[in-house]
């Protein structure tokens, strides 16, 4: 991406890593993050079975979006994964066309010319990422894609991103790993990925995460109420995952009237 020319980026964020770090790295690039995009579940849904987006946690994604100091566009999940081919074309009441609505209304009313978004391994939400933005008009930007899981997560960590665990659902987690923090479970993660062939940053679905802070952020996201709940007693591999009543901001000294870069380089030291 350091090659291209200077974008106006949308970024599809979850809340979790991933599409965090993917923003980072247009921010490093000098793209200019003009606003951020989430699909978000149907009314009192916490888990949806999506084979596109993350909706554990999605009620953070506003404080995100405020600690980025950047405009949030929301949709609803409408659609559901109607076309499972690894190859998409425009599907009436697949979940992807959700995608293609936000979309159009961000480019209508930011100008963007590009999209980034967190994908590393899955070809399937590549494709159908890379499909709608075809049809706009707009470059689709994935820089974690295809990178190496154990040196990605350890440079997220390195980048001093605070990473929640929010969901487990693999053999080797279980409900005392949720709430903790990717820095803490790193050996762990590290142990279980050599004995079952566990991927580091959870692109099985073995987990899922929120970004508490990031260099990028002028706020960090405290939670300051949240419950487990079970999703399945599975005796290998029981899903547990975490809901937020109450999560607050806590400003960060210094960072708020600084741009994105200046943010970047405020912690960093990036030039």
């Amino acid at each position: 991406m350091a090659s291209s020319p200077p974008h106006k980026v949308v970024a599809l964020v979850s809340g979790g890593k991933d599409s965090t770090f993917s923003l980072l790295h247009c921010v490093s690039s000098g793209h200019e993050v003009v606003a951020v995009a989430h699909l978000t579940p149907p009314p009192h849904t916490e888990e949806l079975d999506s084979y596109m987006y993350q909706s554990v946690g999605h009620n953070t994604v506003p404080h995100l979006a405020q600690a980025l100091g950047l405009p949030l566009y929301q949709a609803p999940i409408t659609g559901t994964p109607v076309l499972q081919e690894l190859e998409y074309t425009p599907t009436p009441t697949d979940e992807v066309e959700d995608l293609y609505k936000l979309l159009s209304r961000v480019k209508e009313e930011v100008g963007c010319s590009a999209v980034c978004s967190g994908a590393i391994f899955s070809t399937y939400q590549k494709n159908r990422v890379e499909e709608v933005c075809a049809r706009l008009g707009l470059l689709s930007i994935a820089p974690l894609w295809q990178r190496d899981q154990e040196e990605l997560l350890k440079e997220m960590l390195r980048h001093k991103m605070e990473i929640r665990i929010i969901k487990v659902a693999s053999m080797g987690l279980n409900k005392e790993h949720v709430g903790r923090t990717a820095d803490e479970l790193l050996p762990h993660f590290l142990e279980i990925s050599k004995k079952w062939g566990f991927n580091v940053c959870g692109e099985g679905g073995e987990y899922e995460s929120l970004v508490t802070d990031c260099p990028l952020f002028a706020y960090k996201l405290k939670v300051e109420s949240s419950q487990l709940v079970c999703h399945s007693h599975d005796e290998l591999s029981p899903v547990w995952y975490e809901t937020f009543a109450e999560v607050s901001l806590e400003e960060k000294e210094g960072f708020r009237d600084l741009s994105l870069k200046e943010r970047l380089n405020k912690v960093l030291g990036e030039d």
